[in-house]
């Protein structure tokens, strides 16, 4: 059976870390925490589960703290984990069938990265991270913000699941400021810095800077196609607050260019043409969405309720809009089969009883 070694960076993570630790302690032979400067109980906490505690100064760049933390594992494999991250019962018992099972001729596993939740708990964001890479391998973590960790060789993919389940709120323009120091700096950043530094804009509300470097990301031509397609999504996200309808049909219609279409993308070119009022346009759109097959195994953003919930719940609309009855309750159903309990279904059908004829 192969070892695992845990490596984890953490800073002032006394909330969640415990719930961390205890959910891998039965998985991995190894714990390794490097600590880059807290101020709390951490440190306490990570000695209940191991005595492989080791300080690092922190210098504005995850990748190194991560290497840092790599540099002293001496299993077979390295798993790696952020201190707000858990593994459920099922996913549990998965990583330990693997354990069983996994050979030395796997390089990497992939595993599910579960990130975003509805308010019932259901997934509605997830992607493959690389979570188990062979340590002889060396692999190497890269980018100071947003880092990944450059993989080769034989790479499986998992359904076994990473839970993100964060406590208190990502320290307030941490991110966007380590990208501005670097620009300050004179280094160029790279494709994927351009990509991940455009997203943190965007989410901050710095919607003109975002649409600004969401251009200069795709123009280097040199992307990844899922964060050129992601960039594509979220470029027409910024356009449409600021009102320029043109430019967001644009580069929803640009997507296409990367890879086949995208129910997220169709979703949105539907939006594009419900808010202009041509609902027949938008019914292509939506029902193209719901009938396109969700990937199972890209390593890109997965939203799910654009794969199912979204079209069917925006298509009981339009048909409503249209006058068209029957079909407005047909999607609205469809919907329901995604999510039961939807407050939007259930106002539809209230909305249906109070018109019925």
């Amino acid at each position: 059976m192969i070892t695992i070694s845990l490596c984890m960076i953490v800073k002032n993570e006394e909330d969640v870390l415990g719930r961390c630790l205890e959910c891998v302690k039965d998985i991995v032979d190894e714990i390794i925490i490097v600590d880059t400067g807290s101020t709390d109980n951490t440190k306490k906490i990570a000695l209940e589960y191991t005595d492989k505690i080791f300080d690092f100064q922190w210098i504005d760049d995850f990748s190194a703290a991560r290497n840092n933390a790599f540099s002293k594992a001496t299993k077979d494999y390295i798993l790696w984990l952020d201190a707000d991250d858990m593994i459920l019962e099922e996913d549990i018992k998965k990583f330990k069938e693997l354990k069983q099972t996994l050979t030395l001729d796997v390089d990497n596993v992939m595993m599910m990265y579960n990130v975003g939740f509805d308010e019932t708990g259901a997934v509605t964001l997830s992607y493959f991270r690389e979570r188990l890479s062979k340590r002889s391998n060396n692999s190497q973590w890269m980018e100071p913000v947003h880092e990944c960790l450059l993989i080769g060789g034989n790479t499986i993919n998992t359904d076994i699941c990473i839970t993100h389940r964060k406590e208190h709120a990502a320290v307030q323009g941490r991110n966007i400021s380590i990208y501005k120091k670097i620009l300050a700096q004179g280094t160029p950043l790279t494709p994927r810095g351009l990509f991940y530094y455009s997203r943190e804009l965007y989410q901050n509300g710095f919607i003109e800077e975002a649409i600004k470097y969401f251009n200069e990301f795709l123009d280097t031509e040199h992307g990844w196609v899922e964060d050129n397609i992601s960039s594509c999504f979220d470029l027409s996200k910024c356009y449409n607050i600021i009102g320029d309808k043109k430019s967001m049909l644009k580069i929803l219609l640009r997507s296409f260019e990367y890879d086949t279409p995208r129910a997220e993308i169709c979703c949105n070119i539907g939006t594009y043409y419900f808010e202009s009022l041509d609902y027949n346009k938008a019914i292509f759109w939506y029902k193209l969405a719901a009938n396109l097959d969700k990937p199972v195994n890209s390593w890109g953003f997965i939203s799910h309720d654009f794969w199912g919930y979204i079209p069917n719940i925006q298509l009981s609309v339009c048909y409503d809009r249209l006058g068209d009855r029957e079909n407005s309750i047909k999607f609205n159903d469809k919907a329901a089969e995604y999510k039961p309990n939807s407050q939007a279904v259930q106002q539809n059908r209230d909305y249906f009883k109070r018109t019925a004829v």
